[in-house]
């Protein structure tokens, strides 16, 4: 991964969820165990080594947890780690906030979209 520029933790967050995958991967494990082929259907897009590296950073960021069967053809599982549970109310609010705003926002000018900031008292 890529230094740090700050010692921010949204930083450090931001590094492990960042790019078009992984939060898609989370959205899809919340529903529970999925094997390699699951997560490929379910993202039809992302190549075979792409998803081998989301898995593999969210694996090694505590996300997801990997679970192995032996025999062949090999198995594999997974699943999100509570950590990554914890994830799952964030992704919700994320894609509600889109549903609330992206039928809107096509709507608004930016005049109605700029900030509003507080009066405040000046101290001349």
């Amino acid at each position: 991964m890529k230094s740090l520029v700050s010692r921010c933790p949204i930083e450090e967050v931001m590094q492990v969820l960042s790019g078009r995958w992984p939060t898609l991967l989370i959205y899809y494990l919340k529903q529970g165990t999925k094997r390699f082929s699951d997560l490929r259907r379910d993202n039809p897009t992302i190549s075979h080594k792409m998803l081998t590296l989301e898995l593999r950073k969210l694996e090694d960021a505590g996300i997801v947890e990997r679970t192995e069967f032996g025999g062949y053809p090999l198995r594999v599982e997974y699943r999100l780690t509570p950590a990554g549970h914890r994830l799952v109310p964030l992704i919700d609010a994320l894609g509600e906030w889109w549903d609330t705003t992206s039928d809107t926002g096509a709507q608004s000018s930016p005049a109605d979209t700029e900030p509003v900031i507080p009066n405040t008292v000046s101290r001349d």
